[in-house]
């Protein structure tokens, strides 16, 4: 299994969360994440035809919860670590998450049947510059800093490595510096923050999009809401990839 299909939730079953409960009478509720993927989804929000309140996409509004002009349709915006727990618990229905956040959590309460091909990066290994040359190989255990510790544990166990595991939320870049691990595993897109810091990106762990993911009890009970929105924002990606392409 590749590392993309980590997460057991690329193919739906009929089990789902015991505390998941939907009111078919309420809005169904969308969880977009907070930040630069915000920007990206906001074309394909466009693309499927769904307009959030115009503060929705305003990074300085302090709503969380915003009103779109369908009225069986809400949408929230939360921390992109905590998008995937909003859907898996059943908070909100439907959401754009990275496959970062899908391989770190592995929830089984979440499928994801739609790779929206936004937010390209990297799960990556990085080392100080000068120690790059060290053969891992020769390794038993190595100390990583990194707001992934799941996916870096299973990462260096693969390898016969133990990794103990600094929980960091971020400026991971300092961590090799300052003497509080040797490596680091954290998000890569241009490796430009690596370079500032002296540090060396010496692996790629997996390479990061976008997923549209979706509650599965919420699937099972809503089917034809759920899917009218995973058929929308199918047609919106492939309608975005095809103009794309004539760029």
């Amino acid at each position: 299994m590749t590392a993309l299909t980590t997460a057991a939730a690329l193919a739906p079953t009929a089990a789902g969360p015991a505390n998941a409960t939907f009111d078919e009478g309420k809005p169904l509720v969308l969880a977009l994440p907070k930040g630069r993927i915000l920007k990206e989804a906001a074309v394909l929000l466009a693309a499927a035809g769904i307009v959030p309140a115009a503060d929705c996409l305003d990074e300085d509004s302090r709503r969380l919860r915003f009103e779109t002009d369908d009225a069986k349709l809400d949408v929230i915006r939360v921390r992109p670590f905590d998008v995937a727990t909003f859907v898996a618990f059943g908070a909100a229905q439907i959401g754009i998450c990275g496959a970062d956040v899908l391989m770190e959590f592995d929830y089984s309460e979440i499928y994801a049947p739609l790779d929206l091909c936004i937010g390209g990066c990297r799960v990556s290994v990085a080392e100080p510059e000068q120690l790059a040359t060290d053969d891992p190989q020769r390794w038993s255990q190595v100390r990583v800093a990194t707001k992934y510790p799941n996916i870096a544990r299973r990462h260096f166990a693969r390898r016969g490595i133990h990794a103990d595991i600094v929980h960091l939320n971020g400026a991971m870049e300092l961590a090799p510096g300052l003497g509080i691990s040797r490596l680091i595993v954290d998000l890569v897109q241009t490796g430009s923050t690596l370079k500032a810091n002296g540090l060396r990106e010496t692996e790629v762990i997996a390479d990061v999009t976008s997923r549209l993911i979706v509650n599965r009890t919420a699937l099972k009970t809503q089917p034809e809401a759920i899917g009218a929105l995973i058929a929308r924002f199918r047609a919106a990606v492939a309608g975005c990839q095809s103009t794309r392409h004539r760029e």
